[in-house]
């Protein structure tokens, strides 16, 4: 065994998105910096999250928005090419191997140490290789986990045993299981649920709850529970799994008893009901933390129990937002403080500041990708009430919309502005329907920019575009 020791201003445990969007903004403020992985730089969303579920999603969402179109219809009859869909998929992971994200952290002059580190007291990082070699890793200004999350999985007899899928085997699958149980109604649920469905599985989705996508606005799970329906999920709400099961080997199938006694039989049973820290391992004892707990943060990331200011804690870890684009966000933010630390510079924590992730707790925008899609920013009616704003909520239906007649025969879906009275402007926005994601970033803009609502109105949408939604949004509001 061979041990060596290196020296950095910063150490970043974890090479996902966030982990590199930290050590780039950190190089980029001139720290020497190093950055510690153990799988596949990238991480979880490149490999076996948003990348791959998206490239499993796009053709199913192509060929639903297809046949709502008059004259295009029969072009896209039939089942999709399922080996086709797989294999874009394997090509958008480029197969599970990382040699261009290395070759970008080459390009900023970011060292990379391949292995499992774990802190070992105060800026000290050591480092088990796959070779079985021990690297200790110093820090002069700043150590930032940003190892992520894993899939959580409830404690119910047999699950461990039965081998159950998660979000990583869904989205890096091989070949379509015939019979499919999901177990959730969140966002990785129904985006599955709706792709593996597409792709020929016989969906059973099981939801402990009433109804999908909770913290929502109610009527966007509502509308994507129809199109799954309609879709052919057997869709069963308020039920619970009691145990599971898998006879046979490590080939057979699924057995899955419900809380009411009645057994279901499967091939695969994926669960997506939450999210656990990856911070069970990684020395968090030796700083005085607890292993496997979230971290928690000020304002500028840095992990509030830790003395110094030394330890940050980006992205997922720390229980903010747990989306690959906040974690992004938080990074940029998060790399600049520690540069701006290092180098003596002040620290602006003001309300929208740039060492501050303001967006965190008052924009954040999301795009759940099923039939229909789901586009969310800011507050939901309920959480701004609960907030105790006073706030007018303004609904729209698409089909009064002629950009959304052109885009498809019988579109349907439903838009909703939350306007908060005392200042005017635009504090939440939902859009459910086809193709709406790229409504988002002007309702991002929207909120974020605090944009009165009287100066929306000059803001014209181009006819006839879906966008037209905003002009029937603002009438309705200004009566």
């Amino acid at each position: 065994m061979n041990d060596t020791s290196r020296t950095y201003d910063v150490v970043v445990i974890g090479a996902g998105p966030v982990g590199e969007n930290v050590a780039d903004r950190t190089r980029a403020a001139g720290l020497s910096t190093v950055i510690v992985e153990s799988e596949l730089l990238g991480g979880e969303c490149s490999y076996w999250a948003c990348e791959p579920s998206k490239a499993l999603l796009r053709p199913v969402l192509a060929r639903a928005d297809a046949r709502r179109v008059p004259g295009l219809r029969k072009a896209v009859e039939g089942p999709l090419d399922v080996p086709a869909v797989l294999a874009h998929r394997d090509d958008i992971v480029f197969h599970w191997h990382d040699e261009d994200q290395v070759a970008w952290l080459d390009s900023i002059d970011v060292a990379l140490v391949r292995g499992h580190g774990r802190l070992d007291g105060p800026r000290q990082v050591v480092v088990t290789t796959p070779d079985g070699d021990t690297v200790r890793l110093s820090a002069r200004h700043a150590v930032a986990v940003c190892t992520g999350t894993g899939a959580a999985l409830p404690d119910i007899p047999g699950l461990a045993e039965a081998r159950p899928w998660t979000s990583r085997e869904i989205t890096s699958a091989k070949a379509v299981p015939g019979r499919l149980v999901v177990v959730g109604g969140g966002v990785v649920a129904v985006e599955m649920a709706t792709a593996w469905r597409a792709l020929g599985s016989e969906v059973t989705m099981l939801v402990r709850g009433s109804g999908l996508l909770p913290g929502r606005e109610p009527f966007a799970g509502e509308l994507v529970a129809e199109g799954l329906r309609e879709a052919g999920v057997d869709l069963r709400l308020g039920t619970a799994v009691a145990s599971v099961a898998r006879d046979g080997g490590p080939d057979g199938e699924v057995r899955v008893t419900l809380g009411d006694g009645d057994q279901l039989v499967a091939d695969e049973i994926l669960f997506a009901v939450g999210r656990a820290p990856r911070t069970e391992d990684i020395g968090l004892e030796t700083v005085g933390l607890t292993p496997g707990d979230w971290l928690k943060v000020d304002p500028t990331f840095r992990v509030s129990a830790v003395e110094d200011g030394w330890l940050y804690a980006v992205g997922d870890v720390n229980h903010i937002v747990l989306m690959t684009h906040q974690g992004k966000y938080q990074a940029r933010i998060a790399g600049a403080v520690i540069g701006a630390r290092a180098n003596g510079e002040p620290v602006d924590e003001s309300r929208w500041g740039r060492h501050v992730a303001t967006a965190d707790s008052e924009a954040v925008p999301q795009v759940v990708f099923t039939d229909p899609e789901v586009a969310t920013v800011g507050l939901t009616a309920q959480e701004a009430e609960r907030e105790g704003r006073r706030v007018r909520v303004v609904d729209n239906d698409f089909r009064s919309v002629a950009g959304a007649v052109q885009y498809a025969e019988g579109f349907r879906g439903q838009a909703r502005m939350v306007v908060d009275l005392d200042r005017g402007t635009v504090v939440g926005a939902t859009f459910v329907g086809p193709g709406v994601a790229e409504l988002l970033y002007s309702a991002t803009v929207a909120v974020v920019s605090e944009v009165p609502v009287e100066r929306l109105w000059h803001a014209v949408p181009a006819f006839p575009t879906v966008s037209e939604v905003w002009l029937r949004l603002l009438e309705t509001y200004r009566g």
